[in-house]
C-alpha cells in the first residue's frame, strides 16, 4: 500500500515514496528510557570507533567477515580525511568517489595535480569529462524536464566513476520523454541511455497500525533525524512528501509533530525534504536503531559519505537495511497513482539499500555520520533477504536540508 502522494514515472516504473510509521531508526525521546546506551561513555578512549551493529550489519551486507568490514570503514574514513585535507590546502579536484573494493579516486584537472593526490595515496585520473561538465549536463536536462515531466523518464544523474550522465527509461512514447530524450542525445557519449527501468513512486505507505500518523489517517511515514534552530527549537528534519500538506503527525495517537515547512508539491518541481516541529514534552533521540540489534548506533555528525561509500538505512518497514551510495544530484519524474500529475524531484541521492513503501523518511547513517533521509525506490521491490536484501533506493541528502533550514543535527 502507498501513501497518497504518490508520483509516478511512466506505466511500469515507478518510485515508492517510503513514507512509514515512526522508524526505529531514530525513536521518539518519549520511548528513549527502552533504547541501550553507547558501548561506552563519550570520551573513552578504549570505546570501538563503529558500534558492532553497524560492523554486523556491513559485513552482512558485502558478504565478508567484520574485521574486513570494520578495515574498509577506517579506509573510507582515512581516504575522506586525507582529501578533504588536500582540498583544504588548496588543492583542487573535480568530484571523487569510492570503487566496489573500497578505494577512493579522485579526478584530477592536470597530471601535476593528479601526481600530488598520488603521493598524499589516493588513486587519480584526468577524466575526460569530470564533475563540473557531467553537472553542467544535468542541469540543462533538468530544465529541459521543467517543462513538461518527462513521464517514462525514470531518473537522471551523474555517473561519477563512468563519467557519464545516466538517463533511466521506463517508456519512450510521451511526447515529453521523446523530447527529453532528443535533449539528451545532443550530449552524445556524455549520456548513456539505460531501458526497461521500473517505474518509481514515492515511498508513502499505507498501512493499520502505523506508528507516525499523518492527520490521523492510515498514512504513516519513518522519524528521521531531529536538530534544532539558533533558538533551541526543536525539529523532526523528514522527507518533503510526508508534510506535503503540514499535517499533525502523531505517534502511538499522541501528537508530537506538527508540519512546518515542505519543498515537495505534487506537479511542481520539488525537492524532497521538509522539517515539523517537536512539541513540547517530545524529543527525537540521536541514535539510529538496528531492528534487531542490542544497541542503536550513534549519531556524531553529518558529513557527506562519498559516492561508492557503504551505508545502512533504519525504516518501519524494511527494518534495517545496507547498501553503498550512488550518486547525488539525481532527478527522478515521481507518478502519482491515485491519477495525478507526475512530479519531478530533484537533489536527490541514489543508494543500492533496499526500501518498501512505509520506510519514507527514515535514516540513513554511514559510520556514525547522518547522510539522509528515505524518498522513494522502485514500486514492486520487496526486501526480503533482511540487511542482505538487494535493490535500489533514493534518499533526500540530510546536509542539503539542514542547510536550507538553517538547522543544526543533535548529535550524541
Amino acid at each position: 500500500m502507498r501513501h497518497s502522494r504518490h508520483s509516478r514515472i511512466s506505466s511500469k516504473y515507478r518510485f515508492v515514496f517510503v513514507a512509514a510509521a515512526l522508524s526505529a531508526s531514530v525513536v521518539l525521546g518519549t520511548q528513549a528510557t527502552a533504547q541501550a546506551r553507547d558501548a561506552a561513555p563519550a570520551g573513552d578512549s578504549s570505546a570501538p570507533l563503529y558500534q558492532p551493529e553497524m560492523v554486523r550489519a556491513l559485513a552482512a551486507s558485502l558478504g565478508v567477515d567484520e574485521r574486513t568490514a570494520t578495515d574498509r570503514l577506517d579506509r573510507q574514513d582515512a581516504q575522506q580525511k586525507r582529501l578533504a585535507e588536500l582540498r583544504a590546502g588548496g588543492l583542487v579536484d573535480d568530484g571523487a568517489f569510492f570503487d566496489a573494493s573500497g578505494d577512493l579516486t579522485v579526478n584530477a584537472e592536470n597530471r601535476a595535480d593528479a601526481a600530488r593526490f598520488e603521493r598524499a595515496g589516493l588513486d587519480a585520473r584526468l577524466p575526460a569529462r569530470g564533475e563540473s561538465t557531467l553537472d553542467r549536463i544535468k542541469a540543462r536536462l533538468d530544465a529541459s524536464a521543467a517543462k513538461s515531466a518527462p513521464a517514462g523518464v525514470v531518473a537522471w544523474s551523474v555517473d561519477l566513476a563512468a563519467d557519464q550522465v545516466v538517463v533511466k527509461v521506463n517508456s519512450d512514447r510521451s511526447a515529453p520523454a521523446k523530447a527529453f530524450l532528443a535533449a539528451a542525445a545532443k550530449h552524445g557519449s556524455a549520456v548513456r541511455i539505460v531501458r526497461g527501468e521500473e517505474k518509481l513512486a514515492p515511498q508513502a505507505a499505507i498501512y493499520p497500525g502505523s506508528k507516525m500518523t499523518i492527520n490521523n489517517t492510515t498514512g504513516w511515514c519513518s522519524v528521521g533525524y531531529g536538530a534544532r534552530d539558533r533558538s533551541g527549537n526543536q525539529y523532526l528534519v523528514t522527507a518533503g512528501h510526508c508534510v506535503a500538506n503540514l499535517p499533525t503527525l502523531r505517534y502511538d495517537g499522541t501528537a508530537f509533530a506538527k508540519g512546518t515547512k515542505t519543498r515537495y508539491a505534487l506537479g511542481t518541481r520539488s525537492v524532497d525534504m521538509g522539517i515539523a516541529s517537536v512539541n513540547s514534552g517530545h524529543s527525537i533521540t540521536t541514535s539510529v536503531g538496528t531492528w534487531g540489534n542490542t544497541n542503536p548506533i550513534a549519531v556524531r555528525g553529518s558529513s557527506r559519505a562519498a559516492s561508492g561509500a557503504s551505508l545502512c538505512k533504519s525504516g518501519a518497514t524494511t527494518g534495517w537495511t545496507c547498501g553503498t551510495v550512488g550518486s547525488y544530484n539525481v532527478s527522478v519524474t515521481y507518478v502519482d497513482l491515485n491519477g495525478g500529475p507526475d512530479t519531478v524531484v530533484t537533489g536527490l541521492a541514489t543508494s543500492s539499500v533496499c526500501t518498501e513503501g512505509g520506510d519514507s523518511g527514515g535514516a540513513y547513517i554511514s559510520g556514525n555520520q547522518a547522510q539522509g533521509m528515505t524518498s522513494g525506490g522502485p514500486t514492486n521491490q520487496r526486501c526480503t533477504g533482511g540487511v542482505n536484501s538487494r535493490g535500489s533506493s533514493y534518499f533526500q541528502p540530510l546536509d542539503d536540508t539542514l542547510a536550507h533550514y538553517g538547522l543544526t543535527l543533535n548529535t550524541n
